[in-house]
Protein backbone atom coordinates (compact mmCIF):
# COMPACT_ATOMS: atom_id res chain seq x y z
CA UNK A 1 0.00 0.00 0.00
CA UNK A 2 1.49 3.20 -1.25
CA UNK A 3 1.38 6.67 0.57
CA UNK A 4 -2.27 8.27 0.67
CA UNK A 5 -2.02 11.28 -0.72
CA UNK A 6 -3.17 14.83 1.72
CA UNK A 7 -6.80 14.48 -0.30
CA UNK A 8 -7.23 10.78 -0.49
CA UNK A 9 -10.14 9.70 2.01
CA UNK A 10 -11.37 13.29 2.70
CA UNK A 11 -14.42 15.15 1.18
CA UNK A 12 -14.25 17.97 -0.74
CA UNK A 13 -16.01 21.59 0.56
CA UNK A 14 -18.68 22.43 -2.02
CA UNK A 15 -17.06 24.88 -3.52
CA UNK A 16 -13.63 22.66 -4.58
CA UNK A 17 -11.70 23.73 -1.65
CA UNK A 18 -9.20 21.22 -0.63
CA UNK A 19 -10.12 20.95 2.95
CA UNK A 20 -6.51 21.17 4.17
CA UNK A 21 -6.22 24.62 2.50
CA UNK A 22 -9.31 25.71 4.33
CA UNK A 23 -7.90 24.89 7.38
CA UNK A 24 -4.50 26.20 7.22
CA UNK A 25 -6.49 29.56 5.59
CA UNK A 26 -9.22 29.71 8.27
CA UNK A 27 -12.12 29.08 6.32
CA UNK A 28 -13.43 28.02 3.46
CA UNK A 29 -14.28 31.48 2.69
CA UNK A 30 -10.46 33.06 2.64
CA UNK A 31 -9.83 29.91 0.81
CA UNK A 32 -11.68 30.44 -1.83
CA UNK A 33 -11.40 34.27 -2.03
CA UNK A 34 -7.31 33.28 -2.44
CA UNK A 35 -8.05 30.31 -5.02
CA UNK A 36 -10.33 32.85 -7.18
CA UNK A 37 -8.14 35.98 -6.74
CA UNK A 38 -4.81 33.63 -7.89
CA UNK A 39 -7.01 32.53 -11.20
CA UNK A 40 -8.79 35.82 -11.87
CA UNK A 41 -5.47 38.50 -10.56
CA UNK A 42 -8.29 40.51 -9.02
CA UNK A 43 -11.46 40.96 -7.95
CA UNK A 44 -13.88 42.64 -5.60
CA UNK A 45 -15.86 41.18 -2.65
CA UNK A 46 -19.48 40.74 -4.65
CA UNK A 47 -18.36 39.00 -7.60
CA UNK A 48 -16.42 36.58 -5.44
CA UNK A 49 -19.63 36.17 -2.92
CA UNK A 50 -21.39 35.34 -5.65
CA UNK A 51 -19.28 32.80 -7.24
CA UNK A 52 -18.98 30.47 -4.10
CA UNK A 53 -22.73 31.91 -2.63
CA UNK A 54 -21.48 32.93 -0.01
CA UNK A 55 -22.58 36.19 1.96
CA UNK A 56 -21.14 39.67 1.32
CA UNK A 57 -20.36 40.11 4.61
CA UNK A 58 -18.75 37.65 4.97
CA UNK A 59 -16.66 37.74 2.16
CA UNK A 60 -15.64 40.99 2.90
CA UNK A 61 -14.32 40.47 6.55
CA UNK A 62 -12.02 37.75 5.27
CA UNK A 63 -10.81 40.54 2.49
CA UNK A 64 -10.09 42.77 5.13
CA UNK A 65 -8.74 40.61 7.63
CA UNK A 66 -6.00 39.43 4.64
CA UNK A 67 -5.71 42.87 3.64
CA UNK A 68 -4.80 44.01 7.27
CA UNK A 69 -2.29 40.76 7.14
CA UNK A 70 -0.64 41.74 4.02
CA UNK A 71 -1.40 39.13 2.03
CA UNK A 72 -3.75 41.38 0.06
CA UNK A 73 -3.90 45.14 -0.93
CA UNK A 74 -6.74 46.78 -2.48
CA UNK A 75 -8.10 49.90 -4.42
CA UNK A 76 -10.93 51.56 -5.14
CA UNK A 77 -12.26 51.73 -8.54
CA UNK A 78 -15.92 54.02 -8.54
CA UNK A 79 -17.80 52.64 -5.57
CA UNK A 80 -16.24 49.38 -5.93
CA UNK A 81 -12.58 48.32 -3.81
CA UNK A 82 -11.00 45.12 -6.00
CA UNK A 83 -8.31 43.03 -4.11
CA UNK A 84 -5.46 41.61 -5.01
CA UNK A 85 -2.31 40.12 -4.28
CA UNK A 86 0.37 41.88 -2.08
CA UNK A 87 3.27 41.02 -4.65
CA UNK A 88 6.27 43.17 -2.41
CA UNK A 89 5.22 40.62 0.71
CA UNK A 90 7.62 37.45 -0.04
CA UNK A 91 6.04 35.01 1.36
CA UNK A 92 3.08 35.88 -1.09
CA UNK A 93 4.91 34.69 -4.01
CA UNK A 94 4.78 31.73 -2.18
CA UNK A 95 1.59 30.99 -1.43
CA UNK A 96 0.86 32.05 -4.90
CA UNK A 97 2.86 29.37 -6.37
CA UNK A 98 1.29 26.95 -3.65
CA UNK A 99 -2.66 28.22 -4.66
CA UNK A 100 -1.61 27.74 -8.33
CA UNK A 101 -1.15 23.84 -7.37
CA UNK A 102 -4.14 24.36 -5.92
CA UNK A 103 -5.96 24.95 -8.53
CA UNK A 104 -4.35 22.53 -11.11
CA UNK A 105 -5.49 19.65 -8.86
CA UNK A 106 -8.82 20.62 -9.21
CA UNK A 107 -11.18 18.31 -10.76
CA UNK A 108 -12.43 19.79 -14.22
CA UNK A 109 -15.99 20.27 -12.94
CA UNK A 110 -15.04 22.41 -9.85
CA UNK A 111 -12.53 24.37 -12.38
CA UNK A 112 -15.11 25.44 -14.80
CA UNK A 113 -18.02 26.42 -12.37
CA UNK A 114 -15.92 27.97 -10.32
CA UNK A 115 -12.71 29.24 -11.67
CA UNK A 116 -13.14 30.21 -15.48
CA UNK A 117 -16.10 32.89 -15.44
CA UNK A 118 -16.32 34.85 -18.34
CA UNK A 119 -14.31 38.11 -17.84
CA UNK A 120 -15.75 40.43 -20.13
CA UNK A 121 -19.52 40.75 -21.75
CA UNK A 122 -19.17 39.21 -25.61
CA UNK A 123 -19.40 41.75 -27.80
CA UNK A 124 -23.02 42.39 -29.30
CA UNK A 125 -21.61 41.02 -32.89
CA UNK A 126 -20.83 37.56 -32.11
CA UNK A 127 -22.71 34.24 -31.91
CA UNK A 128 -23.08 32.35 -29.30
CA UNK A 129 -21.27 29.56 -28.84
CA UNK A 130 -22.28 26.53 -26.88
CA UNK A 131 -19.74 23.33 -26.51
CA UNK A 132 -20.62 19.67 -25.87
Amino acid sequence: MGVPSPRSGVARGGCGVNPVLEALLGNKTAASALLFLQCNGEGHAQRIANTFGFGLNMTQRQLKRLEEQGVLVSRRLGSMRLFSFNERNPTVRNLRQWLELELAALPDDDQERYFRQRQRPRQSHKPLVTHG
